[in-house]
């Protein structure tokens, strides 16, 4: 079966599932192979679900009429995203960065949503098999599409794009994330910008902070348009911070304008100023009024353990631990130590995908820390335990090892930082705290 064949049976049963556990009537399965199984081998449970097409790559698997047999399950999914996204001329948006790229998404979308049918990424599903799936959810009533590209290797950021095809471009930031895979900082750099080098070579335009050098830089040597934000005089979209407690408060107006607009965040940390301007900055391009504007990024609540404040009947906790990497530890530390409280804690997660790189950003981290008016520093993880030393540092090797320790000794009256990769899984500990 042509691509153009499939698309036209796909329009006639939009919904598009990768788990045969959430089959329905009516939708298409593509039997994914994954590191661990065979997704075709899941067909005949989908079909007898009720799905209408099954789509495989393996003979043993092509066990029904309703199968469909192809060379590469995924490359078909890819190819039929592809060909379904050149259907609509709209608008959109990629976006991508070491830190940050899913609240500036979610942020993006909450403003641009309030007058527009806006389709965007949900949660994280910003790779190679989640951004196809969120393509094929256009439809003719789509006015905008925001897609969240993620990468770990060279290339991907480019292969998203040629499947996304954006029009528009958002780099958060550029920081020491996935080392591991990049090789190097010049290799991040390199890997972030290939959004940039899409966009100058097909005429697209991306937002850009201007508070960010190397931002700047990447996007003037390839003679990019753009559209600036951040706090420099000069920004098409201006912003400034107000000393928080502890959420993100700042005021910005429009270069072209006089107004200017307070908004108060329930998010938590500074580093969220760049995420809040981009959104305003791309709200107002694509003409959402600035009073929208500004409810829209209020009334946003961050969720997933990321920028999230809660008050626990002992202590303020401040919850940053869906990822983590040298650049997002760093601003994460800083921003904590700014905020006014007598008694505070640390517990830091490893930093994973960092290779060679692990030992040397794991101890600049502690002693960022050290340095810092924290009371204690609580470390989890193997890689934090071949660097963890000082006299208010503790040490434990997984989360289910601090949980018990905190069960003996529990923490009272303190404001505490939860920072760690999503592997750690530190989220266990904040029940006991």
């Amino acid at each position: 079966m042509e691509i153009k064949e499939l698309h036209q049976f796909f329009l006639q049963h939009p919904s598009v599932v990768i788990d045969s556990r959430k089959a329905h009537p009516g939708s298409l399965f593509f039997g994914l192979r994954g590191n661990n199984n065979e997704g075709g081998a899941y067909a005949a449970d989908a079909l007898a679900k009720g799905c209408a097409l099954a789509i495989v790559d393996k003979k043993e698997y092509d066990v029904s009429e309703k199968c469909i047999l192809v060379p590469d399950a995924l490359e078909t999914l890819q190819q039929l995203a592809l060909f379904h996204r050149r259907q609509f001329p709209i608008p959109v948006i990629g976006i991508t960065g070491s830190n940050g790229k899913t609240t500036t998404k979610e942020l993006v979308a909450a403003v641009l949503s309030g007058k527009k049918n806006v389709v965007y990424t949900e949660g994280n599903l910003n790779n190679h098999i989640g951004v196809p799936l969120t393509l094929l959810r256009i439809n003719s009533e789509t006015e905008i599409a925001v897609i969240e590209m993620g990468a770990n290797h060279l290339g991907e950021i480019d292969f998203l794009c040629r499947l996304a095809l954006p029009d528009f471009g958002i780099i958060t930031t550029i920081g020491k994330a996935h080392l591991e895979g990049f090789g190097s900082f010049e290799g991040v750099i390199r890997a972030k910008t290939e959004l940039y080098r899409f966009l100058a070579e097909t005429g697209g335009t991306a937002f850009v902070n201007a508070d960010n050098p190397l931002l700047v830089e990447q996007a003037l040597l390839l003679n990019l348009k753009i559209i600036t934000y951040g706090s420099r005089p000069g920004c098409d979209c201006l912003g400034q911070m107000i000393p928080e407690d502890p959420f993100l408060s700042f005021t910005w107006h429009a270069a072209a304008g006089s107004e200017s607009h307070t908004v108060k965040t329930r998010l938590v940390g500074k580093y969220n100023f760049a995420n809040a301007m981009a959104a305003i900055c791309t709200g107002l391009y694509f003409g959402i009024p600035e009073k929208d504007i500004c409810s829209a990024i209020e009334q946003y609540m961050p969720q997933n353990n990321r920028s999230q404040y809660h008050k626990s009947p002992y202590n303020e906790l401040i919850l940053d631990m869906y990822n983590a990497n040298p650049s997002s530890m760093e601003a994460a530390l800083l921003h904590f130590a700014s905020l006014p409280h007598p008694r505070k804690v640390a517990i830091l997660g490893d930093m994973l995908e960092l290779g060679p790189y692990a030992g040397e950003e794991h101890m600049r981290i502690l002693n960022l820390a050290a340095s810092l008016p924290v009371e204690k520093i609580i470390t989890v993880g193997p890689e934090f335990a071949k660097v963890s030393k000082g006299e208010k540092t503790v040490h434990f090797l997984s989360a289910e090892g601090l949980v018990e320790e905190l069960k003996r000794n529990p923490i009272r009256g303190c404001q505490i930082l939860i920072k760690g990769s999503r592997g750690m899984a530190l989220e266990k500990v904040v029940p006991h705290l």
